[in-house]
């Protein structure tokens, strides 16, 4: 029975890799890895994908010591030692999130994200490598889901957790975590425990320990498939769009430099305004390779001004972004 739940998982894993090309031949992974049941189980298993041969790629690990339990010095030495075991190098790094949260007056949630994929980054160009894989699964993607829409992020937010971003790949994102749970007790492996992950101080945590189990009881046992099933359904959805916007912008842009884009006005608000909307953020996207910082009124607002049509007039969303209307132009330009 063992030998076959392991297999179950294994092949799971490896048919994600395969679906959505997270793993190819000569790549160079950076596995992020806490030591938690999540992590521990996605380094075990991309190692016996790599000893089976299945796929031709190399990884090391990456652990961060946030400094903040009494047991983090613990998790990191539990980590190095499934490495030296394994002949996997191993880097890993102690820093006060606390501190840094404190200085930076945000979460220490938020910190804690910031300090793990600046390192991860760090790792990635000593051993230049070419991709970070981070253990997120199903029921992660959709308490990103559920914090999504109650920060009022819309439809976008429904996509979660998606499986590949960038250079960011995510082999264990069709996988729940009971079958992870169980993978540690079929296979021996006993993962660190956060006891923090059980503590209803962060949004997370209440989602995950008091709303989930809720809804599972009460209405949808099913639930966390559920709700993969709608984010696969918005991602399918928001490609197509994307085409579309992509298609638009080309026929619409006027210039196009690295601190600034100009844009037919007159073509612009010919468009449908969810293809507007979708045309400012891509955008923003292609000066600063993010949106982050732009919510839905700055959106509004700018499709209010370029409707407007009135010459020499301009937004600013953020100090880093102008949203300037001249000469039947709109030129979206960085701020320096």
């Amino acid at each position: 029975m063992a030998q076959r739940e392991k297999k179950t998982l294994i092949h799971k894993v490896f048919n994600t890799i395969v679906k959505y090309q997270l793993i190819e031949t000569g790549d160079v992974l950076v596995l992020g890895v806490s030591g938690g049941p999540d992590s521990i189980t996605m380094l075990d298993i991309l190692l016996k994908i790599k000893q089976a041969n299945q796929i031709s790629f190399d990884f090391v690990v990456a652990h961060v010591n946030h400094m903040i339990r009494e047991e983090a010095k613990e998790d990191e030495e539990y980590v190095k030692e499934y490495c030296m075991k394994n002949d996997i190098q191993f880097y890993g790094k102690s820093i006060d999130v606390q501190k840094i949260a404190y200085t930076n007056k945000i979460s220490t949630e938020e910190a804690g994200r910031d300090v793990r994929y600046k390192f991860f980054d760090e790792v990635l160009q000593k051993i230049k490598g070419n991709k970070i894989a981070i253990a997120h699964n199903k029921n992660d993607r959709v308490e990103t889901m559920i914090m999504n829409e109650l920060r009022g992020c819309g439809i976008q937010g429904l996509k979660g957790i998606e499986p590949i971003r960038g250079k960011y790949i995510r082999p264990l994102i069709e996988c729940e975590r009971k079958e992870i749970e169980e993978y540690c007790k079929e296979n021996h492996i006993e993962p660190r425990i956060d006891k923090t992950n059980f503590e209803n101080v962060y949004t997370r945590n209440k989602i995950r320990n008091i709303m989930i189990p809720y809804v599972e009881q009460e209405f949808n046992p099913n639930f966390i498939e559920t709700m993969n099933r709608l984010s696969d359904l918005v991602v399918e959805q928001e490609e197509y769009i994307q085409k579309q916007v992509e298609k638009v912008y080309q026929e619409i842009v006027l210039e196009e430099k690295k601190e600034y884009v100009i844009l037919d006005l007159k073509k612009f608000n010919e468009q449908e305004k969810v293809i507007k909307s979708n045309i400012i953020l891509y955008t923003i996207t292609r000066l600063f390779h993010t949106t982050k910082g732009i919510e839905k009124i700055h959106i509004e607002d700018i499709i209010k001004l370029c409707t407007n049509n009135i010459g020499n007039k301009f937004l600013m969303p953020n100090k880093n972004l102008k949203v300037f209307i001249k000469n039947r132009e709109i030129k979206i330009s960085k701020e320096v």
